[in-house]
C-alpha cells in the first residue's frame, strides 16, 4: 500500500515533558479524557494508571503489542468494563459510562477489530437494529434509509442497504459498521484494527473517510499495530506497554522505528531479512483446481501452481477473489469440483472426502486465516489448543488416555520458544490477545516439523514485535527446506516474504512475479487490469 498518497497529517499539538513517564496531555478543547484509570482481571492488571486525552477533530493512533492493555481501555471508553479506579471526561464533563448505551447517548461510537453483524440481516437492519424509532418500524425503516442516504453521499460510504451483511465482503461489511456509529449520531469514533481485513485499496479508502470525519469536527481514536498507517493518517500517537502509556509522540515529529523501539522495549526490525532461496524438489502441485462455494458459484477457477522444498510462494490478491478457497481445498477441508492437488508425490482426494487428518500424518500443516473460527476452539486452554488436531499423537498419549502431564510440558515448551503471552496454558485462549492466540496456531503447526506449510493472513491483526517474530519463523521454516504457501492481503508482507508472487483475481492466476515488482504493477493484477493494457 502505497500511504505517500494519504497526506492527511493534521497540525500536530505540541508535546509536553513528561510524556514519557505515562502522563498523556490534558488539552483545554479535549474531546475525550481519561484519568487515571485501572482495569484488572484477576491477578492481571491491564491498565495501569491511564491519563490521556484526545483533542476534538483530530485522529490520536493508539499503538502497542498486543496484550498491552489498547483494546481493554478503549473497551472501557465504550461501557464494555468499567474501570476500577480513575474518571472519565467528555466534552471536559466527568461522565459514568456503564455500557455502550451510556457511550452511544454521548457520541461516542466503537468499530470493532471483530464486527458486531447480525450477517443474515440487510444492511439497513443492521443500522437500525437496537435504535428503532418506536414499536413500527416501517416509519424507522423509511427515515434510516433517508439518512443512510444523506451519509453515504457525505462520507462517501456508498453500499447497498438492502444487501445481506454475509453477502458482502469484508471491507463493505466494516463500512456498514462506521455507517451505525454515525446514524447513532457519534462524534467520537474509535476504530479497534480498521485495515485488519481490508485489501491497500479499502485501506486507501478507509483513511479518505476518515480525512473527511476529521475535516468534518470528528474527534477519531485509531488502535492499530501498522506503523506507516499511524504515520500517514494520525495527528498524534500514544505508545502503551504492559498497560501504560510509555510515550506520546506528535506523529510529524517521530519516525516507524522510534515508535515500534517504545512499543516494544527493544530495537526491532522492521524488514523481512532473508538470504538467497535454494529450491529443490516439488512438494505441492496443484493442477487444474476448480472450486466451487456454498452458493454453487466458481472461487477457484482452474489454477495450477507448483511449490519447492526451500522456498516461499506468496499469494497476492484482494480478499474474496479465491484465496481462502484454495487453502480450504489444498487443506482438506473443502471438496474441489474438479482438478488435482499432489503432496509430496501422493494425491490428495480433493474432488472426495479428504482427511485433513490424514493430510497432517502426511505432513501438510495448516495455519488457516480465521484464527477464531477454524485454527482454534476459545473456550479450551492454551494447551488444549496447542495440541487441537493432533492430539492422536503418541508423545500426547498414556495408553488410550491423553497425558496431560505431557501435553502440558510440550505447551510451556511453546509458550518459551514462540513468547507466548501471559505464559500460562491452562489459560483459557479466549483471554489471549489475538496476536498471541496466532501464535499458538503457528506453533502448534511449525513445532510438528511439516513438509508442506500453507499459511493464510499469518499475521492479521498482530503487532510489529510479533509480525517480526511470525517473519523469522516462516524464514526458518524454508531454511530448513520446507515448502511454504503464504495467502496474505499485505502487500508488503507478500513483498518481503516470498521468493516467488502468484497474484489472484476472479478465481484466477493472473501472473508470477518476482518480489521486486513494484506494488503499482502488483495492484494492477490484482485488479485485473494487465500491465501491457494499462501501459
Amino acid at each position: 500500500m502505497d500511504l505517500s498518497r494519504v497526506g492527511f497529517v493534521a497540525p500536530p499539538i505540541p508535546a509536553e515533558s513528561g510524556a514519557d513517564k505515562g502522563a498523556g496531555r490534558l488539552m483545554a478543547e479535549a474531546a475525550i479524557e481519561l484519568i487515571g484509570i485501572d482495569k484488572n482481571f484477576g491477578p492481571v492488571r491491564a491498565n495501569r494508571d491511564i491519563n490521556l486525552a484526545v483533542e476534538r477533530g483530530t485522529i490520536l493512533g493508539i499503538v502497542g503489542e498486543n496484550g498491552a492493555g489498547k483494546s481493554t481501555l478503549m473497551s472501557i471508553l465504550y461501557g464494555f468494563y468499567q474501570a476500577d479506579a480513575g474518571e472519565i471526561r467528555v466534552a471536559g464533563k466527568p461522565v459514568a459510562i456503564r455500557t455502550p448505551n451510556d457511550a452511544i447517548a454521548l457520541g461516542i461510537g466503537m468499530v470493532h477489530q471483530h464486527f458486531m453483524l447480525v450477517e443474515n440481516f440487510s444492511v439497513l437492519e443492521n443500522i437500525i437494529l437496537g435504535a428503532e424509532a418506536g414499536g413500527l418500524l416501517k416509519g424507522s425503516i423509511a427515515r434510516a434509509r433517508a439518512e443512510l442516504a444523506r451519509l453515504e453521499r457525505e462520507y462517501g460510504l456508498e453500499v447497498d442497504p438492502d444487501a445481506l451483511v454475509e453477502e458482502l465482503p469484508v471491507g463493505l461489511q466494516q463500512r456498514v459498521e462506521i455507517l451505525k456509529a454515525l446514524y447513532r449520531g457519534a462524534e467520537i469514533l474509535i476504530l479497534d484494527e480498521p485495515t485488519g481485513v481490508l485489501t491497500p485499496a479499502e485501506a486507501d479508502h478507509l483513511f479518505r473517510i476518515l480525512a473527511q470525519l476529521k475535516q468534518q469536527g470528528k474527534t477519531i481514536v485509531l488502535i492499530t499495530h501498522k506503523l506507516r498507517e499511524i504515520m500517514a493518517i494520525t495527528d498524534n500517537v500514544a505508545v502503551m506497554r504492559q498497560g501504560t502509556i510509555v510515550a506520546t509522540r506528535r506523529t510529524a515529529e517521530t519516525t516507524m522505528e522510534e515508535l515500534a523501539e517504545l512499543m516494544v522495549g527493544r530495537r526491532v526490525l522492521l524488514r523481512v531479512e532473508k538470504g538467497e532461496a535454494n529450491p529443490g524438489a516439488v512438494k505441492l502441485s496443484v493442477r487444474g483446481l476448480t472450486v466451487e462455494d456454498s452458493r454453487g458459484v466458481t472461487m477457484v477457477d482452474d489454477v495450477s501452481f507448483d511449490v519447492r522444498a526451500g522456498e516461499i510462494v506468496g499469494i497476492a490478491g484482494v480478499a474474496g477473489n479465491g484465496q481462502s478457497e484454495l487453502l480450504e481445498a489444498i487443506a482438506g477441508t473443502r471438496r474441489a469440483v474438479s482438478g488435482s492437488v499432489t503432496l509430496d508425490g501422493g494425491a490428495i482426494a480433493v474432488t472426495g472426502h479428504a482427511d485433513p487428518g490424514e493430510l497432517r500424518d502426511r505432513g501438510l500443516a495448516h495455519v488457516p486465516e480465521d484464527r477464531h473460527h477454524v485454527g482454534l476452539v476459545l473456550p479450551f486452554e492454551e494447551n488444549e489448543n496447542s495440541i487441537l488436531g493432533y492430539h492422536d499423537k503418541p508423545a500426547y498419549l498414556k495408553g488410550p488416555l491423553l497425558d496431560t502431564g505431557a501435553i502440558l510440558a510440550d505447551a510451556e515448551d511453546k509458550i518459551k520458544k514462540y513468547d507466548i503471552r501471559p505464559p500460562n496454558p491452562r489459560l483459557r485462549t479466549a483471554n489471549f490477545s489475538g496476536g498471541n492466540q496466532q501464535k499458538i496456531v503457528l506453533a502448534r503447526e511449525i513445532e510438528q516439523d511439516p513438509a508442506v506449510l500453507i499459511v493464510g493472513q499469518p499475521t492479521r491483526g498482530v503487532d510489529v514485535g510479533a509480525i517480526e517474530f511470525i517473519h523469522r519463523r516462516l524464514i526458518a521454516m524454508r531454511d530448513a527446506g520446507k515448502a511454504v504457501l503464504v495467502v496474505s492481503v499485505e502487500l508488503d508482507e507478500i513483498r518481503s516474504l516470498s521468493d516467488r508472487v502468484l497474484v489472484m483475481c476472479g478465481g484466477r492466476i493472473a501472473g508470477e512475479r518476482s518480489p521486486e515488482t513494484s506494488e503499482g504493477e502488483l495492484g494492477l493484477l490484482m485488479a485485473g487490469v494487465e500491465q501491457e493494457a494499462a501501459e
